[in-house]
């Protein structure tokens, strides 16, 4: 089970991240591009992945994971965080921060 500030703690750690509000939501970013966003007080949580990811994920806990609304048709996945341990979370987040950060940034991160 993770919580919105075990999210937002996991997500800071990596580098250049920051968190900006934007549409009402906490968006976790590195420059201007999302990797992970959501509302503290909902319990979910919507990660950047492929389309392949997404299918796999949903495939395998259904329960756990969904097609994020608006965002979904380009593979992000909404995360019930009430049912997701906190590694999973991690790497979760680790993988769409990757998707986004500048090459020179995810070559130095060994995290």
């Amino acid at each position: 089970m993770a919580t919105f500030d075990e999210l937002t703690a996991l997500a800071l750690r990596l580098p250049q991240a920051h968190r900006e509000t934007t549409w009402e939501q906490t968006t976790f970013r590195v420059g201007r591009k999302i990797f992970a966003m959501g509302h503290p007080e909902s319990g979910q949580v919507s990660v950047k992945a492929t389309v392949s990811e997404q299918a796999e994920l949903i495939a395998a806990a259904p329960e756990v994971y969904s097609v994020a609304p608006y965002t979904g048709r380009f593979g992000w996945v909404r995360v019930q965080l009430a049912l997701v341990e906190a590694d999973e979370l991690r790497e979760l987040l680790t993988e769409a921060w990757r998707s986004i950060a500048p090459k020179r940034v995810r070559e130095g991160y060994v995290g």
